[in-house]
């Protein structure tokens, strides 16, 4: 792997030839007349880091209806097994992302057998049973259902990740460790049948919540990492064929720096992506998350696993990068009216932003739809309000992720990314305080010896450098209240028509000479289109798809000879 470390570093010193750097600074006027000042700082220069293209994921899980928590059933037919994929407002909320990733899987995944062709004996459905684990039997997977959830997913333009049972053939002991190695047959029978079918897998992913001391059960991270290795192995092999092959993820758990460390420096050459979950909310029972969500300190804290994960990849011979294959916020199905509600866009979109910002390629979250933290709703499949921010999110944050800071109040979260296939830049500003109101203003710096000038006060001036509008999406709550699940964008309600087709999000053109106004507890993204930097510049976009174009070709070994040639 040394010539793919030095392959990185070359391409990292092309990214840095060409650099530039700006400012936001920002004014705020709350309801009550008090104001406050603050600064947001944009560096240009260089991005700090890019996402793929489809950073936005979601999830689909296997829970039954008989899955309850703290006394409510919030999963209806939502499970693999029995969603309705005839529902017109699934298809068009899932094509309306071109494309979006759907990640299958969860906790009962690794409880999933996978009928096999001419097997006689019935596919049993999962059965509520407290004494088992996870509190269920064992499921299976009609292939006549995986031909249809295949059919649907192609036909929306989704981008399938499947997670498969790790916990075939393994025996768990009283402590809860899974010991023996994978059986890895009945896989094996799925992957071979799905190829013959001809159908379109991104990826693999091998178990759910086994890392460390594990949910339910525990795997060993040296017997993970072999695992893995046969699952790469496998797919080799079924895949020979197929110049571009499905990518090999796990593990899909809880962050363990001494276990996630371990296990991927012995999956160096097997490991495609490194999956963790994010829940780092508590049980969905808990009466004061909405005390957390706005908390700017608690957020904070959720830096910590992708600052940690961050780090034992970049001192790893690995080139894996992370995903998060999982994130729900509260665990145990979440919290109605809460995290399927307004207020969840705040911790949702604070984490999108925190994600990107350190190297996060995808960011998968649960769910699309099931429990109460779906993006849309279980019952009726309208959009909940995060459904809209995801969509928001994936249409005009770009790959490459942009260095920013706010100095002033620690209410305003804000966060930059180069314009998604379209010139300039997007700043997302998330504002949690209930009473005040920021006015932002945005500077730019005139060259690298950090002196700015206000982007407002030069449009009048250099008119002919700037364009006169930029495009403004305000989100806000019904009636102002966190609880709702009721999305206004720019004062209007957001709502599928009786086709079920998702409703156009239309921005509104601000004059560049005015500040970006901020409502108490909203969400802003504004699009400068002719704010130019050197990170966002065509040439460096190109370098940076060509970049992560060689580390795919690397991660499925098809460069691998020719560029130790050269380096």
């Amino acid at each position: 792997m040394g010539c793919v470390l030095t392959l990185v570093g070359f391409c990292l010193w092309v990214c840095l030839m060409s650099q530039s750097s700006i400012p936001v600074a920002s004014q705020r006027s709350g309801g009550s007349g008090n104001v406050e000042e603050g600064r947001v700082f944009i560096n240009g220069r260089v991005a700090i880091g890019s996402t793929d293209d489809d950073f936005v994921c979601a999830t689909l899980d296997w829970w039954p209806p008989a899955k309850c928590d703290y006394g409510t059933c919030s999963w209806g037919r939502a499970s693999l097994l029995n969603l309705d994929l005839t529902n017109k407002i699934l298809f068009n909320a899932i094509k309306a992302f071109s494309s979006l990733k759907i990640r299958m899987g969860g906790t009962l995944q690794d409880k999933v057998i996978y009928q096999r062709t001419g097997d006689q004996q019935p596919c049993a459905q999962f059965v509520k049973n407290s004494s088992e684990m996870f509190g269920f039997s064992e499921g299976c997977l009609p292939m006549s259902r995986w031909d249809e959830l295949n059919q649907f997913f192609r036909d929306a333009g989704a981008v399938v990740i499947f997670g498969l049972n790790a916990l075939s053939g393994r025996s768990i002991g009283m402590d809860g460790l899974a010991t023996g190695a994978w059986n890895a047959s009945d896989a094996e029978s799925l992957i071979q049948y799905t190829v013959n079918k001809g159908y379109t897998i991104h990826g693999w992913e091998l178990g759910n919540e086994l890392t460390g001391n594990g949910v339910g059960a525990g795997v060993a991270a040296d017997q993970y990492a072999s695992d893995i290795n046969t699952l790469q192995s496998m797919v080799q092999k079924i895949y020979a064929s197929y110049e571009v092959k499905p990518l090999v993820i796990g593990p899909g758990g809880f962050f363990d720096a001494s276990w996630y460390t371990e296990f991927i420096d012995k999956t160096l050459k097997s490991l495609h992506v490194v999956t963790h979950h994010i829940y780092n909310l508590g049980p969905g029972v808990d009466d004061h998350l909405i005390d957390k969500i706005l908390d700017p300190s608690y957020l904070d804290g959720g830096s910590k696993p992708f600052q940690d994960l961050q780090s034992i990849l970049q001192n790893s011979a690995t080139s894996a990068t992370a995903w998060v294959g999982e994130a729900g916020g509260a665990y145990n199905s979440g919290h109605n009216l809460v995290t399927n509600a307004f207020a969840f866009s705040f911790w949702y979109l604070d984490q999108l932003g925190m994600a990107s910002s350190y190297g996060t390629k995808t960011y998968c979250r649960q769910t699309l739809i099931g429990g109460n933290y779906g993006l849309l709703n279980t019952t009726t499949f309208v959009p909940n309000p995060d459904y809209y921010s995801a969509l928001l999110w994936h249409r005009l944050m770009g790959r490459n992720v942009l260095s920013t800071s706010f100095n002033g109040t620690k209410k305003i979260r804000a966060y930059a990314h180069c314009s998604k296939q379209s010139p300039g830049i997007t700043l997302l500003l998330i504002n949690l305080d209930g009473n005040t109101t920021l006015r932002v203003q945005v500077s730019t710096e005139n060259d690298g010896n950090n002196r700015t000038s206000t982007l407002q006060r030069k449009n009048q001036t250099q008119r002919s450098n700037f364009a006169s509008t930029r495009e403004e999406y305000h989100l806000t709550a019904k009636d102002g209240d966190l609880h709702s699940q009721t999305l206004l964008l720019n004062g209007k309600v957001l709502t599928v028509n009786s086709s079920g087709s998702i409703p156009p999000l239309e921005p509104i053109s601000v004059s560049s000479l005015d500040p970006i106004t901020v409502a108490p507890f909203s969400v802003v993204f504004a699009r400068f289109p002719d704010v130019n930097y050197p990170a966002c510049s065509r040439s460096t976009q190109m370098e940076m798809d060509k970049f992560g174009l060689l580390i795919e070709l690397l991660l499925f070994g098809v460069l691998q000879p020719i560029i130790c040639i050269f380096f």
